[in-house]
C-alpha cells in the first residue's frame, strides 16, 4: 500500500510536495508523471504532513491521515510582524500570583498549543505532568528546600552555596522563593537518552508559556525546581516520572498579581557575523 494518495484530477504536477518533503521520499519521474513514493518511503516517512499542508491544490493525502487533521490556516488571523514584536518584547517572568485557580479546560488548552512545537524528526516525544491543585504544588516546595540545604553544605562554589542558603532562609521566613506561591506547575519530561529530548521539551514549554502570556496569564521558569528534579530522590519520587525520564523544564503558572507597563531592558545581542 502506498503511503499517500494523489488525486490526479486536482494534481498540477508542480513538484512542490517533492521539493518540500524533509526526508526526500517523494519523486516525479518526469514532467508528465504524478508524485510517487520512493523506495523505502514508508520506512523513512516521519508523518510530518508537509506534503499535505504545502499542496495548494489539496491533491495529496497521506494514507493514514485526513484533511480534517490538517485544518486550513486562517491567514486573516495571522498577526503582523509589529504585533508579534511587541508581544515578544513585552513578555515578563511573573513571580507574584493571585490565588485564583485556573480551570482544567484552560490548562488543557495550553497543553494543546504546546504540542504544536517542532520536535526532532517529528517524534513528538514530549510528556507533560501538570500539577493543577495548589496543594500539590505547595507539597513540592519543601522538597526543593531540602535539596537546597543539602547543596549549600556540599557545593564548593561559595556564590552558589550562598544562593542555596538564601533560599532556605527565605523559606524559614515564610517566603516561597522556589515556586513563588504559583497555583499551578507544568513539568515537561521525556526519555533521557533521546538525542533531541532536551530541545524538544524546552521548545514545547516555550510555546506553552508564550501562549499563556497571550491569554493574560503569568509564567516563570522554575530553574531551582528543575535542577533538583533530576538529582534529588525524594523530589523525583514525588514527581512520579516514568522510568528513564528526565525533567527538562518546568514553569510556574497562574494569574499575575500585578501588570507591567514597560518592556524589559536587555543587553545587546552577543553576535559573531561570518
Amino acid at each position: 500500500m502506498s503511503i499517500f494518495n494523489v488525486d490526479q484530477e486536482s494534481c498540477k504536477r508542480d513538484g512542490i510536495c517533492a521539493k518540500e518533503c524533509p526526508v526526500g521520499i517523494i519523486e516525479l519521474l518526469d514532467k508528465d508523471s504524478f508524485p510517487s513514493p520512493m523506495e523505502r518511503a514508508e520506512e523513512n516517512c516521519i508523518q510530518c504532513g508537509h506534503c499535505m499542508a504545502v499542496c495548494p491544490h489539496g491533491a495529496l493525502t497521506l494514507t493514514n491521515r485526513s484533511f480534517e487533521e490538517f485544518p486550513l490556516v486562517k491567514r486573516d488571523l495571522l498577526p503582523s510582524s509589529e504585533v508579534v514584536k511587541n508581544f515578544l518584547t513585552s513578555r515578563r517572568s511573573i513571580r507574584r500570583y493571585k490565588k485564583n485557580v485556573m480551570s482544567h479546560e484552560l490548562l488543557e488548552d495550553l497543553i494543546d498549543i504546546g504540542r504544536y512545537a517542532p520536535t526532532g524528526s517529528n517524534k513528538q516525544q514530549v510528556y507533560w505532568t501538570v500539577f493543577e491543585k495548589p496543594s500539590e504544588v505547595r507539597r513540592l516546595v519543601p522538597l526543593v528546600i531540602d535539596w537546597a540545604e543539602l547543596m549549600a553544605q556540599k557545593i564548593p562554589d561559595q556564590a552558589i552555596a550562598q544562593r542555596m542558603k538564601s533560599l532556605v532562609l527565605a523559606w524559614d521566613r515564610g517566603e516561597d522563593a522556589i515556586l513563588r506561591g504559583a497555583p499551578h506547575l507544568i513539568v515537561v519530561h521525556s526519555q533521557g537518552d533521546l538525542p533531541s529530548a532536551h530541545a524538544d521539551c524546552v521548545i514545547s514549554l516555550t510555546y506553552l508559556e508564550l501562549y499563556a502570556a497571550s491569554k493574560g496569564l503569568g509564567t516563570c521558569w522554575a530553574g531551582y525546581f528543575t535542577a533538583a528534579a533530576n538529582v534529588f530522590p525524594p523530589l523525583r519520587e514525588a514527581l512520579g516520572l516514568p522510568e528513564g525520564h528526565r525533567c527538562f523544564g518546568a514553569v510556574m503558572l497562574g494569574y499575575p498579581q500585578y501588570k507591567y507597563y514597560r518592556r524589559p531592558k536587555r543587553n545587546a545581542p552577543l553576535v559573531t557575523w561570518r
